[in-house]
């Protein structure tokens, strides 16, 4: 949409045009109850005066009753020549003023194809449904862009350390106009344009529709929009990804998913998520849902530094682009409580069904349109999670569960009555009813145990064991029996992935970091983190079609995504054994030594104990 700007409003300069009007230019007579325009006919032939009644009549037909209930006096029209090239209209005061350009390519001389005249009339309802919406957002009875609701729906994001202030807009992925960002004024005339003229618009934005229309005094009937939501559920260190369609109908619970913290400094403080609790295929939403775990997804906010490796100082300066992420549940579960040796706790917050869907589709319309920044304190994952809550269900802000702290968040949502927390007054029912993930750090533990009684090994923690040399590892238990053996190789498979992650982060920070350029390396590295880029903003998979589309990808667009997603997660698949395999040489040799090492073991210790069952099973017979 060509830039458009406000017009100061002159209390004055309005009350006196309009006596002028009145006393000495035609009326036009309205199409319906409701707003009334007038137009200014000077200098204007039939043909042009037509067109002008015709588009009248035609945006009147669309507005919303309650723009003829907040307009009601008259509202002057005229074509202007003498407006900046890229400026459709300006609304001042009690007139409307439009650029002649827009009613030149109405007239029937003008040489146009079906498409071009369609376009045309378009633009031209368009830009006179955008500069009244402007006059009815500037009256008392309108108001619609200083509404917090609003505001919170357009991602106008309210800071936790100023609570009077909010941040600019950061839906910037999928905007159908771009200048709906530059203000909330224009991202309401920017919207009601799209409300009332895209019969998609429901469907690519629900709750703003759903808002606006309740808010303008419209039908909420939105039957002909699909109940599931679209989201990338992606693992690109497992090289998968999947369009996954999402009913909220289907989800019977969101948790408050906390990973409790560790040692480093931007985790000191742990990680908040949502836990989406999904109703396997042909369950009756209720309780027994809960066991379905393979259906669960975790909606997960993050710093994406597919780049280089985490700087405190970028994370405090917001050098990081942080989205959000659709995580299956088994994953989440093995990154924090395998990989990193962190517990979860999954903390039930009491919503009914329909908040339930007010904040699957608040996620939905995060995932594809948020490029939001990255702060350590001010923007982190805490802060994003319940702002996520608050916008999709009203209720929550009413509240105030907005914090810095996941702690901080989690008592509020207690404070409020939201969260049930009595289902940790037993840790062990908890755990066994999948509220609690222990971290994989005290099952290590026992391993290491067995091999300290067994094999007298000399360390006492499992991470002084990690720290070992893996050719020292494998000295100490290369005598024991099959139980000792087993300890060991769950040990070393658990060392290999740690080593594996760790092989990651270098190559991120050497290759991608310095930007070294001229070796065949750095194509490859390239083209895998653009892949993880893509699958972390599923917006990039839509990048160069041919659609227009805005909001929640629909129709063909979906279809475009299964198979851009599919060629992504085939990149990923092989791509990281590749790049490993040619980049192995150029690792620190410490480094080198930590990986080659322990996948030698992990492949020893597998051979023999497969040999140490076969000796023990009853009647064994040696291979011939």
């Amino acid at each position: 949409m060509p830039v458009r700007r406000p017009w100061r409003r002159r209390a004055w300069a309005r009350r006196l045009w309009l006596a002028l009007l009145l006393a000495g230019l035609a009326w036009l007579p309205a199409a319906q109850a409701g707003v009334r325009l007038l137009l200014d006919e000077a200098g204007l032939d039939a043909a042009e005066r037509a067109a002008s009644a015709q588009l009248i009549q035609d945006v009147q037909a669309r507005l919303p009753p309650a723009f003829g209930q907040a307009l009601d006096e008259p509202i002057a029209l005229q074509w202007r020549a003498d407006l900046p090239a890229q400026v459709h209209g300006r609304a001042q005061g009690g007139r409307i003023l439009l650029a002649r350009p827009l009613l030149d390519a109405l007239l029937p001389a003008a040489a146009r194809t079906p498409a071009q005249a369609a376009l045309a009339a378009h633009q031209a309802r368009a830009a006179l449904i955008h500069e009244l919406a402007h006059l009815y957002d500037r009256h008392a009875r309108g108001g619609v862009s200083r509404d917090p609701r609003l505001l919170d729906l357009a991602g106008w994001q309210r800071r936790p350390l100023r609570p009077f202030s909010r941040a600019p807009s950061a839906m910037r992925d999928r905007s159908p106009d771009a200048y709906e960002l530059t203000s909330p004024r224009e991202f309401v005339a920017v919207n009601i344009e799209y409300l009332l003229l895209d019969a998609d618009y429901a469907c690519r934005r629900p709750q703003l529709r759903a808002w606006l229309a309740q808010r303008l005094g419209m039908s909420l009937d939105d039957g002909r929009c699909a109940p599931a939501l679209p989201f990338v559920e992606a693992s690109a260190a497992a090289g998968q990804a999947q369009l996954r369609a999402l009913d909220p109908a289907r989800v019977y619970a969101v948790d408050y998913l906390l990973a409790e913290g560790n040692a480093q400094a931007m985790s000191r403080w742990g990680h908040t998520m949502l836990r989406l609790v999904v109703c396997a295929p042909g369950r009756t939403p209720g309780p027994d849902c809960r066991l379905d775990l393979q259906h669960h997804l975790v909606l997960s906010f993050r710093a994406f530094v597919g780049d280089v490796q985490v700087s405190h100082w970028r994370g405090l300066t917001g050098s990081y682009p942080t989205r959000l992420y659709a995580l299956p549940l088994e994953q989440v579960i093995d990154e924090y409580t395998r990989i990193e040796l962190r517990s979860l706790r999954s903390v039930p917050l009491k919503l009914a069904p329909q908040q339930i869907a007010g904040i699957v589709q608040r996620a939905a319309q995060l995932h594809w349109n948020y490029d939001g920044r990255y702060y350590f304190i001010s923007n982190n994952c805490a802060v994003e999670s319940a702002r996520l809550l608050e916008e999709g269900v009203p209720a929550l802000a009413d509240a105030g569960v907005l914090a810095i702290t996941p702690a901080g968040v989690l008592q509020r949502l207690r404070r409020a009555g939201i969260a049930e927390v009595s289902v940790f007054d037993d840790m062990e029912t908890a755990r066994r009813q999948g509220y609690y993930f222990q971290a994989a750090s005290a099952h290590y533990q026992a391993l290491l145990e067995v091999l300290r009684t067994q094999a007298q090994v000399p360390v006492d923690s499992v991470d002084a064991w990690f720290a070992l040399a893996p050719a020292q590892r494998a000295g100490w238990v290369e005598d024991g029996n099959l139980r000792v053996t087993a300890a060991a190789l769950l040990l070393e498979q658990a060392a290999a992935n740690r080593a594996e992650h760790e092989v990651r982060d270098e190559l991120k920070r050497r290759y991608l970091g310095r930007r070294r350029k001229g070796q065949a390396l750095d194509g490859e590295l390239q083209a895998l983190f653009e892949a993880e880029s893509r699958l972390a903003r599923p917006s990039a998979l839509l990048v160069g079609e041919t659609t227009s589309g805005y909001g929640l990808p629909i129709g063909a667009e979906l279809t475009a995504l299964q198979a851009r997603g599919a060629a992504q997660a085939l990149i990923l698949a092989d791509g990281w054994q590749r790049v490993r395999a040619l980049a192995l040489g150029e690792l620190p040799p410490a480094q080198r030594a930590m990986l080659e090492g322990a996948q030698r073991n992990v492949e020893s210790l597998s051979a023999r104990m497969r040999e140490q069952a076969r000796e023990q099973a009853p009647g064994s017979q040696p291979d011939l």
